[in-house]
């Protein structure tokens, strides 16, 4: 591939590359440049947006260059602060190596595994000892880190911020060191870090990283970054029904984003796609061909067909699943209001919820009539199957 084109893939996506000249002059030198993007293993799974970085490290490893997956396993213990108005509680040494081991397991759905190289930074930081990490801590100032603007926010409303949150940017930064990167992956969000580790590699002589920073993508509410404790993650070890739900739910202008940042598709093939939307083709079929191509990716071909075709049975012909939970709920008197079952049978989270879904036309009754009543009454004894929304079904007793 010539040096334009695979600059074109490379910085396809991404929001910032500093700087772009050294990044060509690195691509032109025919030098194997190491790569290298880390993650804090703080929760046991990862979702589509932790994939964005690593389908660049795809990237990378296709040109032929050395990809390092770093686990952050003593990062993790001290817990990223980017973003963050509270001090993250850390997590114990096993919950990490637990988290880590998931991490390994899932990367490799995307990276090839006998082209990658897996590290983690305790390796190095740990015989960096107590003396070495004084003599890092030195390096910067508190006013530097003051810079950083949740630090700053933080400082500026009185807000604790623990001494070890310092550190982390310093940690993240001698990662760069200790693996002498080339080039290294993350978020918008990890500028300050990034930039860490260009300043401490001068430091020590090494040629500085290149920084290429992608945009965070949002969750399927289109609004915030994707997260699971904002409940709008598609996870990779999500069911293949439920991976293909939730790219359905996704905006139709969302879906191009997510698209670009995670399909294999070129962006040719995906121009091509936009046309034939503008051309009168439904943008649902093209979401659909995203959702099979992520399903394909993170379980199988087969499992990808039969969610579409589960898809088609349960929502474009109204049909019920084929399998629903079925939940009693014991009462007090002969009738309960329906907000009141629908939250006790766990397809809401709160009465409210169960108004709001109400107005909104979103709860059915066996499959067929729209509840609309929010002070309907249900009788003792009755058993009958609600739905709330497009994927929550439950066969409800009462009792």
């Amino acid at each position: 591939m010539d040096l334009e084109t695979a600059f074109a893939e490379i910085s396809r996506g991404a929001e910032e590359i500093l700087l772009q000249d050294e990044l060509k002059e690195k691509l032109k030198s025919g030098k194997k440049l190491r790569i290298k993007a880390g993650f804090d293993p703080t929760a046991p799974d990862l979702h589509l947006g932790h994939t964005v970085l690593i389908n660049k490290m795809k990237t990378f490893q296709d040109l032929g260059h050395e990809v390092i997956f770093l686990i952050g396993d003593f990062t993790g213990m001290i817990g990223d602060p980017t973003g963050k108005n509270v001090t993250r509680k850390p997590l114990t040494r096993e919950d990490v190596l637990a988290n880590a081991e998931t991490y390994k397991e899932q990367v490799f759905k995307i990276l090839d595994p006998a082209k990658t190289t897996v590290a983690f930074n305790s390796e190095w930081m740990e015989k960096l000892g107590t003396a070495g990490m004084i003599k890092l801590a030195a390096r910067q100032t508190v006013a530097r880190m003051l810079e950083r603007d949740d630090f700053k926010k933080r400082y500026a409303n009185g807000q604790a911020i623990a001494i070890h949150e310092f550190l982390y940017p310093l940690v993240q930064g001698w990662d760069s060191v200790a693996l002498e990167a080339d080039v290294e992956l993350g978020g918008t969000d990890q500028r300050f870090n990034l930039l860490m580790g260009r300043e401490l590699q001068k430091d020590e002589g090494q040629k500085p990283q290149t920084v290429l920073m992608m945009p965070l993508l949002e969750g399927t509410d289109g609004v915030q970054k994707m997260s699971k404790s904002l409940g709008n993650y598609i996870g990779i070890t999500d069911a293949p029904n439920d991976m293909f739900g939730k790219v359905m739910s996704i905006s139709d202008d969302l879906m191009w984003r997510y698209y670009e940042l995670l399909s294999a598709k070129t962006l040719d093939d995906i121009a091509a796609l936009k046309e034939e939307v503008m051309g009168g083709r439904n943008p649902r079929d093209i979401k659909i061909e995203f959702a099979k191509e992520m399903i394909a990716r993170f379980h199988s071909e087969a499992d990808a067909e039969a969610a579409h075709q589960d898809f088609i049975k349960r929502f474009q012909k109204n049909a019920l699943p084929d399998e629903i939970p079925e939940v009693t709920v014991t009462i007090e008197g002969e009738s309960t209001f329906i907000t009141n079952l629908l939250k006790e049978a766990g397809l809401v989270a709160s009465t409210s919820e169960a108004m709001r879904m109400i107005k909104q036309g979103a709860v059915k009754l066996n499959g067929e009539d729209k509840i609309t009543d929010t002070k309907l009454e249900v009788a003792k004894g009755s058993c009958e199957i609600y739905q709330v929304g497009k994927r929550k079904f439950a066969k409800v007793t009462v009792n």
